[in-house]
């Protein structure tokens, strides 16, 4: 303690489980400092990883299934998960069934570049599935 005093420094715990626990003499305000300097760029360095939705209807068209299938494929590509969404209006709700064909040839489609992590599901007006990378 007598030696940090003396040099203008601190005398900081480095680890304390260690017996006996090791101590550093050194400026605590730059330790801080670094520590929290690593901390940010190990931060940066994850990549978050979002849902993106798509949504559709039961009723939608070759291209425009085509074109979202592509865009939900670059979305997989950048590893990002994608989440495929049918909604109903009105009295499409009866006609589910069209609904569940949708699904099944979107899972043929993507099954190539993608798995599937969540089953399509049924949850009110809307049927949903999630797609993640292999």
């Amino acid at each position: 303690m007598q030696k940090a005093s003396d040099a203008g420094l601190d005398l900081v715990e480095v680890s304390p489980q260690v017996d006996p626990p090791v101590c550093k003499i050194l400026d605590f305000g730059k330790f801080k400092y670094e520590a929290q300097k690593k901390a940010s760029t190990s931060k940066k360095k994850q990549k978050e990883i979002t849902i993106k939705e798509i949504k559709m209807r039961p009723g939608i068209d070759v291209h425009d299934y085509d074109f979202k299938v592509k865009a939900a494929q670059k979305f997989i590509a950048a590893g990002d998960k994608v989440k495929f969404t049918i909604r109903f209006k009105g009295r499409e709700f009866e006609h589910h069934d069209i609904a569940e064909n949708l699904m099944e040839r979107i899972r043929e489609t993507m099954g190539t570049t993608s798995k599937i992590e969540q089953e399509p599901k049924l949850e009110g007006r809307q049927f949903t599935m999630i797609f993640t990378a292999n």
